[in-house]
């Protein structure tokens, strides 16, 4: 028996070293934007963009290579898109907390993930879900992954309904000082985004970009691949739309910043805990900032395994029996739950924002990833960014964003499972598919779920239906919404 079948058991799953390899390989494609992104967003809050870069690769090879050779999981980690955001343009920004606080934050927040799952906290919320809503979550990531698709793609624009053909107004920064990275607008000091809700609608951009022909040129590609059973058609698709965007002048060959892996020391073990409860006035904010990191870490990691990991057969019959069944870590979800946990709290030490389970793993095992191999030819392609930087900016977001299109499609199928002519389990249902690509979060689409379901169930009289973790965590969604209002 080879190390490799040993290790990762590929027979016993199915799957091949070959399978594994294209896996990792389109999984690593689909989310490479976060090495370049992240320090961008990052460093608005005067974080050095060098150490960012390095904290963001390293970050993402442990946390994903835990997740590969302890769980035997195909999902691979990074610091998180929405949380980043998070992080700067909230905490560092309207809060007003250095970069070093909030770095201690993150780092708390992922030993509270840690302990929540290491006293089944996180297996009892999985285990308190009912099917409808973990169905629905399935086709709610699946609507999500689409939209970062059309988003990237440059399919859409955003307009207001009094003016539609005009875009959004960025007030206090001219147009020309406005720098666009991936759907992160980095924006001056003074400078605001023009936010309405109900005016702001999207629409159809005319296809006079030529990132959006091209990604429209890749989407059909792919489309016909997986129509002809092509195998690998997924990773091809990518390969095939990145060479066509060169002589059309998207995919860039050059001109990327290089970093030096000795920039780590600039974040790495840079968390300011005594100057983070050092005021008793803030206290109170600095706990309800760790709740929500913690909330949205939480329940983004366990929709992204619902979600991805029941439709694969990842997470089967079997291993969600053993994750009810006694104490340790005996089911693959046990595992991938505990990698995903330590994996906050290792980026924090290294100098990045919360590292999370990504659900753009989707791509990967929409290709055939079953096991961690998948996840260790993922992580050494971040490893190796560390040398090689451009290999990772070459591929376009106009390549990757038909996989996550066509990822989309492929997750829509436990819709169906839905009762959708019974409205007591079509309200929480649609709530929770719904709002995940509208708010643009996994864990606002779950939280909604949550107090629609609740409510339905305490209207009809059926208390006794709702699992007590159900109620406790819906309050705290609510909580959270709360503070957040204020």
């Amino acid at each position: 028996m080879s190390l490799l079948e040993k290790q990762f058991e590929l027979k016993k799953n199915g799957t091949n070293v070959r399978t594994e390899a294209i896996a990792g390989v389109t999984t690593f494609f689909t989310m490479a934007y976060i090495i370049f992104v992240n320090p961008i967003i990052l460093s608005n809050a005067e974080m050095p963009a060098g150490g960012v870069y390095v904290a963001t690769i390293l970050a993402a090879v442990i946390a994903t290579l835990i997740m590969g050779l302890v769980a035997n999981v195909p999902y691979a980690q990074a610091p998180g898109m929405g949380l980043n955001a998070y992080f700067t343009y909230v905490v560092c920004g309207s809060l007003g907390f250095h970069w070093t606080q909030a770095m201690a934050m993150v780092f708390i927040c992922g030993v509270i993930n840690i302990l929540i799952t290491v006293t089944q906290v996180r297996k009892t919320i999985i285990k308190a879900i009912p099917k409808s809503l973990q169905y629905a979550i399935g086709g709610g990531i699946g609507l999500f992954i689409a939209y970062i698709g059309f988003k990237n793609a440059g399919f859409l624009k955003f307009t207001t309904e009094s003016n539609p053909g005009a875009p959004l107004t960025i007030i206090g920064l001219a147009p020309e000082n406005t720098t666009v990275i991936s759907d992160v607008v980095s924006l001056s000091a003074g400078a605001t985004i023009e936010q309405n809700g109900a005016n702001v609608v999207p629409a159809l951009v005319s296809f006079a970009d030529k990132g959006a022909q091209l990604a429209l040129i890749g989407l059909v590609i792919t489309v016909i691949l997986l129509l002809l059973k092509v195998k690998g058609s997924i990773l091809l698709g990518i390969i095939i739309t990145t060479l066509i965007g060169i002589p059309m002048g998207v995919t860039q060959t050059s001109g990327y910043t290089s970093y030096n892996i000795s920039d780590i020391s600039l974040t790495a073990f840079k968390l300011d805990l005594g100057g983070l409860f050092s005021d008793p006035k803030t206290i109170l904010v600095v706990l309800t900032t760790i709740l929500s990191f913690s909330l949205s870490d939480t329940f983004d990691t366990i929709g992204t395994f619902i979600g991805t990991g029941r439709k694969s057969g990842i997470f089967d019959d079997k291993d969600e029996a053993e994750l009810f069944k006694g104490r340790g870590f005996k089911s693959k979800m046990d595992k991938a739950l505990f990698a995903d946990a330590t994996a906050t709290s290792v980026g924090a030490l290294l100098g990045t924002s919360n590292t999370t389970t990504y659900v753009e793993s989707a791509a990967g095992i929409a290709v055939g990833g079953k096991t961690g191999l998948t996840s260790v030819f993922t992580a050494i392609l971040f490893l190796a960014c560390l040398i090689f930087a451009p290999i990772a900016g070459i591929v376009p977001s106009a390549a990757t964003a038909p996989a996550l299109i066509i990822v989309g499609i492929l997750m829509m199928e436990s819709i169906g499972k839905i009762q959708w002519d019974d409205f007591e389990e079509a309200v929480p249902a649609f709530f929770t598919a719904v709002t995940m690509p509208l708010s643009y979060s996994i864990s606002n689409g779950i939280a909604a779920g949550f107090i629609f379901y609740v409510i339905t169930k305490m209207v009809k009289g059926k208390f006794k239906d709702v699992h007590p973790i159900m109620y406790i965590v819906t309050a705290l969604f609510i909580l959270n919404f709360v503070i957040g209002a204020l």
